[in-house]
């Protein structure tokens, strides 16, 4: 909130003050509305007694259907999700940044803090931060960066430095003039483990793990090895966020463990775009769902409205309307993320956090793409490379006529060529993919099958897994999962 100009109050404590009436305001509207619309945005705002309040009023509410009561028991169940998040009062944070930073000072706490690089909400009147901003700050500011004690590298993706496997494919693709190159073979293990006693011993937990779908051209073959327990679901190769379903009893003082192993064929992708063949593309009934928005997490909002003109300006050819937004969203630094299922509307948030993980940098870039008439879809999956490297990763695809549908990792973003390099290889991730990733959605936000009976853990994306039983979903602190890869053949043959 901004003080008018003419206002007296100049204090911190005065603003926040006003901050708070205005808040309790609100709470006091959406109390007496009672609208699930409103409910939602005091628990965004952190209202969360007077959001408890009027979920109870709702819930007393005569002939409630079976799916209205979910939605609004579904904001009580965000409450208790971002409460997990964010876990740290600020003795508490600044407690975690001195052991990094031993001579931390109170202004400079107060200041990164005032910069917006430390993630917090006030929850009914306490100031509550990120149980990652110890980590986030450091990637957010060079200046907290340069402060480290023990400077340590980031554990990220050795795929996102311009290495010999971008040239290579570039290479393939353009004397072999195919857009699929340099396939191999991988065996994939995944696991997820429920904690001892999550659940009465005896009891059925029901389980799901994320197995890939077969897209042409780039992951096919796929072949089921084993798994734990050897009965399973395996949901149809159409479903857009595919997994694997199990089920099995819960013992006394164990942990339940459910495995998956499977191989297939992964191929890298390479577009050799021209931009002046690429022109506006026909929405037929096929691509004009890509371009629609789909509230909550792709809406065309007022300030995404500004941001895309402030950055496309008077382009009017799509692959560099394209270039432009991909280029923006990358200079949006990469963080660590709250859950999904407890942000309203993820684009929205990661224009104004100034910060986002790769699922809410691609909503962010799809949101843009569309808005400026060009077909943009999800994917999402699990990325890995030499060594030990494996982790969760979201990208996307954006139609180009006359080139189709080509892939596109904001967070990988832009490259940085050597002068003995192609140029063009800057733009590898705007119409290229490496072949060290694999897809188990091509949609955000899709049903399981079969179908979950209670919340999902993950209202969005499917990359860890889902777990339930007969009271209930069981949240990320009760289970873990695992990503395991092995090459199998390189080079393997189509």
């Amino acid at each position: 909130m901004q003080v008018a100009s003419g206002s007296t109050c100049k204090t911190m404590p005065c603003r926040f003050r006003l901050v708070m009436a205005l808040a309790m305001l609100m709470a006091s509207w959406a109390v007496a509305a009672g609208t699930l619309d409103d409910v939602s945005r005091m628990v965004d705002a952190g209202q969360f007694k007077a959001a408890n309040a009027a979920i109870d009023q709702a819930l007393a509410q005569p002939r409630l259907d079976a799916a209205a009561r979910d939605a609004w028991l579904f904001q009580r169940e965000r409450m208790r999700r971002i409460l997990l998040d964010f876990t740290l009062d600020a003795d508490a944070i600044k407690s975690r940044l001195r052991k990094q930073i031993p001579d931390l000072r109170d202004d400079e706490f107060t200041r990164w803090d005032d910069q917006g690089l430390l993630e917090r909400m006030v929850i009914d009147g306490r100031v509550l931060y990120f149980k990652r901003d110890s980590s986030n700050l450091f990637r957010l500011s060079a200046e907290a960066a340069a402060r480290r004690a023990h400077p340590t590298p980031f554990d990220d993706s050795p795929l996102e430095v311009l290495g010999d496997h971008h040239r290579t494919v570039r290479q393939q693709a353009l004397a072999e003039q195919r857009t699929s190159v340099a396939p191999h073979r991988v065996r994939i293990t995944q696991t997820l483990k429920v904690d001892a006693d999550a659940v009465p011993a005896g009891q059925t937990l029901r389980a799901w793990i994320p197995y890939p779908r077969a897209l042409p051209g780039q992951q096919q073959d796929i072949r089921y090895v084993s798994s734990e327990p050897a009965q399973h679901q395996i949901a149809p190769d159409t479903t857009p966020q595919r997994t694997i379903y199990f089920e099995k009893p819960a013992q006394a003082g164990k942990p339940t463990t459910f495995s998956v192993t499977y191989e297939l064929t992964i191929y890298a992708q390479y577009h050799p775009i021209d931009p002046a063949k690429v022109v506006p593309a026909a929405l037929t009934p096929e691509l004009k769902p890509y371009v629609d928005e789909r509230p909550p997490h792709i809406t065309f909002t007022e300030p995404l409205r500004l941001f895309s003109r402030q950055v496309v300006g008077n382009e009017q050819n799509p692959y560099r309307i394209a270039q432009k937004l991909f280029a923006a969203v990358d200079e949006i630094p990469w963080a660590g993320a709250r859950e999904y299922s407890t942000i309203g509307n993820i684009s929205d948030y990661t224009l104004h956090a100034g910060h986002g993980d790769c699922g809410q940098q691609t909503l962010l870039l799809i949101t843009l793409l569309r808005m400026n008439g060009i077909p943009a879809r999800w994917q999402s999956g699990a990325i890995f490379a030499e060594g030990d490297y494996n982790d969760i990763h979201d990208w996307g695809e954006l139609y180009l006529e006359p080139y189709g549908w080509v892939p596109v990792d904001v967070t990988f973003g832009r490259l940085h060529p050597k002068p003995s390099d192609d140029a063009a290889l800057e733009w590898f991730y705007l119409g290229g993919l490496d072949a060290y990733r694999i897809a188990f959605n091509s949609d955000y936000g899709q049903p399981l099958v079969p179908a979950k009976q209670f919340f999902r853990s993950d209202t969005v994306d499917s990359q860890r897994g889902e777990v339930e039983w007969r009271g209930g979903n069981l949240y990320y602190d009760q289970w873990h999962y695992d990503f395991a890869w092995k090459l199998v053949q390189e080079n393997a043959s189509s």
